[in-house]
């Protein structure tokens, strides 16, 4: 039975890599293009990822520091 799911699995996983690969000319250019704008999309979400994250953190920066500086004045 584990042999039959390994099997299995290795034609799926070939298949996945003839699918990808491919025999056909002239995908390589395609290829490229696809993977320049699935780069850009990632650095795009990263960037903004890292704006939000930094504003919550300035946001809750001063509400600490305020709170603290409220609990010095007592």
């Amino acid at each position: 039975m584990k042999n039959t799911l390994k099997i299995g699995f290795l034609a799926l996983a070939f298949g996945l890599f003839v699918a990808a690969c491919g025999s056909g000319a002239g995908t390589g250019e395609t290829t490229d293009s696809a993977a320049t704008t699935a780069t850009e999309a990632i650095d795009s979400a990263a960037n903004v990822a890292d704006s939000t994250v930094g504003a919550v953190a300035d946001s809750a920066k001063q509400a600490v520091d305020s709170i603290a500086a409220d609990t010095t004045k007592h």
